[in-house]
């Protein structure tokens, strides 16, 4: 069978690299192919993914890294990071993880591979050592990965969090085989983990041909069963009395991780230790408490079909679009607990949950608008149910692209990969070139678009859904370009300077710099693109700007990258003029 495995792992990497504009190499799609499905269960899009491989020379032995907080994905932007009473709001306890991947297309797993890990990780988590003091010996991929988590731990200090540190060692050899003195090594290295912190905990998994197979056969279930006590059912709908413990089990995947695909759909992150959900919290321990369901607005499921057998509901296409906040709370405070003693009491205690049956997307949209109408939700944080986020995806799907502003809709449909554009890289895409503020697009991986005020400069119903949609694919011509040169650049190259190149290529087409979307309408409407002996060459005139910005102000090239002054000097000195005066 692991011969099997092999051809069949092997096969889905060649698809999956082959049906891109731009074939990767081999080793570059099994980097990602790896990374991916050892990430499996947190539901990443194509792009959390791209942003987390950092393999390269100077990786150090690792060549992806991802940070998250509370099953999350952390970004430079997210909230914890910049705002100090963020951390605030974090609940105590929450974990906060570092996942390291190595991906070989060797057929062992070797000790040397560890060694090399074991060191960096000895560097790079020492919260006394300057970033710099590394700088020769390791990427500035990597140690922006590492500073990424340091930064978070530090910030989340005072609410106690519990840290794991996970490395995925994947190779194309048997995982059941591994040779005991490479165990030994990865013992070491979980042993580092262990030790790097007073609270941390390391864990070390060996990843084959099997296990990715696996993974990479098993989509997420959106069909599931859920008990209830009491109902009323409405036509096809219901409203049902649901203990907890069913509850929490419905939540829970079979290692007792909550399932995040789920809540795709919900219009906002959990929100941590606010107020609201201490409240819960207060409730679930108080066993004088009123009952659950008399305390708590409850659940709102929207799925295509229900079907209801002994009390209990098989739900298909399942999405819970409002009750988030109960749903991570009720898991965090008592998933531990019911591991323990499901019999506890506090499990007899039930949530209203409202399922509400629909296939009309428009219908879900409404839904999805109403129930969250009730609370404090950001105007911009329902952009996805805009007319104009489904406009944009109606107009991609008639021309053979695919929106996705359901996160991972179309991946799960298996779309190629190259053609899905998500809300947040579309609206950089705007910001970039159709607005002129690659800086900003740059400086806000996440957060673009929680200002209202953003988000209607970037969706605006003046653009043309043309534009749209040429700008979309402008950005993948770019990224594919960057990509793919002779002349591998680096992760933080490419970060730091895709959409400059993007707005270059635009000017570069109008002859003009422009803050208006309108003036690519001709460009779009003719389908008139850059080419890549043009991108080739703007590409030679950036790095060289970029370059001599950084020596003549002192400044880092993240600095650099995310200031309107460079661009404006960028622009300026190419000859196309100044976006501000």
């Amino acid at each position: 069978m692991s011969a099997n495995d092999r051809v069949l792992i092997n096969q889905m990497i060649e698809e999956k690299r082959n049906s891109r504009s731009v074939a990767l190499s081999f080793d570059a799609a099994f980097e990602r192919f790896a990374c991916e499905h050892a990430l499996h269960g947190f539901g990443l899009s194509e792009e959390e993914v791209e942003a987390g491989v950092i393999g390269g020379s100077d990786d150090g032995g690792i060549d992806g890294a991802y940070v998250f907080l509370g099953g999350r994905l952390l970004h430079e932007d997210s909230d914890v990071l910049q705002q100090p009473s963020a951390a605030a709001q974090i609940d105590t306890g929450t974990r906060l993880t570092l996942w390291l991947v190595q991906a070989k297309t060797s057929s062992t797993f070797s000790e040397t591979a560890l060694d090399k890990v074991e060191a960096t990780c000895k560097n790079l988590l020492d919260l006394q050592a300057d970033d710099a003091d590394f700088a020769v010996l390791y990427s500035a991929d990597l140690i922006a990965r590492f500073r990424l988590f340091k930064d978070a731990l530090s910030r989340l200090i005072t609410r106690h969090p519990t840290v794991l540190i996970k490395f995925s060692y994947v190779t194309r050899g048997e995982a059941g085989e591994v040779h005991p003195k490479v165990q030994a090594k990865a013992k070491i290295l979980e042993d580092r983990f262990d030790k790097a912190f007073a609270i941390s905990q390391g864990e070390v998994e060996f990843l084959g041909p099997a296990e990715l197979w696996k993974r990479a056969s098993t989509r997420p279930s959106y069909t599931l069963e859920l008990p209830y006590q009491e109902s009323i059912t409405h036509g096809t709908s219901h409203i049902a009395l649901v203990a907890l413990r069913d509850y929490i089990e419905f939540l829970s995947d079979d290692n007792g991780v909550i399932k995040s695909h789920i809540f795709d759909w919900n219009v906002r992150d959990y929100q941590g230790d606010v107020e609201v959900n201490r409240e819960i919290t207060q409730s679930l321990r108080d066993p004088a408490a009123p009952e659950f369901w008399w305390l708590n607005n409850g659940i709102t499921i929207v799925c295509s079909q229900a079907t209801s057998v002994g009390k209990r509901l098989s739900l298909s296409d399942v999405q819970i679009v409002n009750g988030l906040q109960t749903s991570y709370t009720l898991h965090q405070t008592l998933s531990a607990r019911h591991a323990a003693d499901p019999a506890e009491p506090v499990f007899g205690r039930l949530v209203q949950v409202r399922i509400l049956v629909t296939a009309d997307q428009a219908a879900r949209d409404a839904v999805i608008r109403a129930t969250n109408r009730q609370t404090t939700v950001p105007v911009a944080s329902l952009r996805a149910t805009d007319d104009i986020q489904r406009q944009i995806e109606t107009y991609f799907h008639e021309h053979g692209w695919f929106y996705d502003r359901r996160k991972n809709f179309y991946r799960n449909q298996g779309k190629p990969a190259d053609r899905i554009i998500s809300i947040p890289l579309l609206a950089q895409s705007v910001m970039a070139m159709a607005l002129g503020r690659p800086d900003y697009a740059r400086a806000r991986p996440s957060s673009l678009l929680k200002s209202d005020s953003d988000y209607q400069r970037v969706f605006s119903e003046k653009t043309g859904l043309p534009v749209y949609l040429w700008l979309a694919r402008t950005q993948r011509q770019v990224d594919d370009f960057l990509q793919s040169r002779p002349q591998p650049i680096s992760r933080s190259a490419y970060t730091n300077l895709h959409f400059h190149l993007a707005m270059l290529g635009a000017v570069d087409l109008v002859g003009r710099v422009f803050t208006r979307p309108d003036a690519l309408t001709n460009a779009a409407r003719e389908e008139v693109f850059p080419t890549p002996v043009r991108l080739e060459s703007l590409w030679t005139s950036l790095r060289e700007q970029f370059d001599g910005f950084q020596d003549e102000h002192g400044w880092g090239a993240d600095k650099t990258a995310k200031s309107a002054e460079f661009v404006n000097a960028l622009t300026r000195n190419l000859g196309y003029g100044s976006f501000r005066g």
